[in-house]
């Protein structure tokens, strides 16, 4: 039941940076990685939405945290001190 307290801290984590600037890079398989630039816009108990601007057009993209622990998706937010990456702490 360790990966329940993981998937809680990640999701604790994600909340706190609601409202900044993120950058996501996502493996989709077969050495394919997007990478987008984001304000991370809420959270829900099992997923967080990701609001993309592209060339006039606005698009919201939701992962859950599982994508994180999972290292499917890797998400940094960019922070005035400096980047800080979400990632799982393992135990």
């Amino acid at each position: 039941m360790a990966t329940k307290q993981v998937l809680a801290g990640i999701k604790q984590d994600i909340e706190t940076f609601v409202g900044n600037r993120v950058r996501l890079k996502s493996f989709k398989g077969r050495n394919k990685v997007v990478e987008k630039e984001g304000v991370l816009e809420c959270t829900y108990p099992n997923i967080f939405i990701i609001k993309l601007e592209e060339k006039r057009l606005q698009r919201r993209i939701s992962f859950s945290y599982t994508d994180v622990l999972t290292e499917s998706v890797e998400l940094t937010v960019c922070h005035e001190g400096g980047d800080i990456k979400i990632a799982a702490v393992r135990g």
